[in-house]
């Protein structure tokens, strides 16, 4: 019993850490602001196809960073919560990219094809994934934790910033009755209605960074 309670202790303190680091570092001083125009940026996806924000004028985009390595991440993969969540937004004609940012060496890295690899194995439904191995899409919005989201209106204006959910737990158990702010968002914004908590503190283990050059 000693042993198993020692070993679960270990886990926690983990993913304790994880949320720590992920909440509370200064990693990067981002210009993204709600209210204010969504950065600017450019990406090559794992197609290798360059991409950039102004190419989605006119649409709702969603950025979500990952780290398939993230527990925080694992929770709504394992569950389907975050696939579920893109393929609802993509019936609403919304363009989600997921942003990969973490550096060769690093947690999380991952190479174009293993990136498409994750998404079949997990039926994952972004309309894009980016790979940003130098961090400098993360860096331009101050992108902190695996996930962090944001949400940029048709207009390229910041709609919303801040973690998925307002449950901030690595466990599965904390998605019953969770209340997402993503979808809460969306829906207002839809209704044409200002978005309600424009800005929550995102949760979840920290962006990986490369090292500024």
């Amino acid at each position: 019993m000693k042993a198993k309670l020692t070993r679960q202790t270990f886990i926690a303190g983990l993913a304790m850490a994880c949320l720590s680091l992920g909440t509370g570092a200064a990693l990067a001083q981002g210009t993204a602001k709600v209210g204010a125009p969504a950065p600017a940026f450019q990406a090559v996806d794992v197609e290798g196809k360059t991409r950039n924000l102004q190419e989605f004028a006119g649409k709702t985009v969603i950025l979500e960073w990952t780290n398939h390595d993230c527990p925080y991440v694992r929770k709504h993969y394992n569950s389907a919560t975050m696939q579920t969540l893109q393929k609802d937004m993509a019936k609403e004609g919304i363009v989600w990219l997921s942003v990969i940012s973490s550096p060769e060496g690093e947690q999380g890295y991952v190479d174009a094809a293993t990136a498409k690899e994750l998404t079949v194995k997990r039926d994952a439904a972004p309309a894009g994934i980016l790979l940003d191995p130098n961090s400098k899409v993360a860096r331009a919005y101050g992108a902190q934790t695996t996930p962090h989201m944001y949400i940029v209106d048709p207009k390229g204006t910041l709609a919303y910033m801040g973690a998925i959910d307002d449950k901030p737990s690595s466990s599965a158990s904390s998605l019953n009755g969770a209340r997402s702010y993503v979808r809460q968002a969306v829906a207002e914004m839809k209704a044409g209605k200002p978005v309600s908590q424009a800005a929550t503190k995102a949760y979840g283990c920290a962006v990986k960074y490369a090292p500024v050059s």
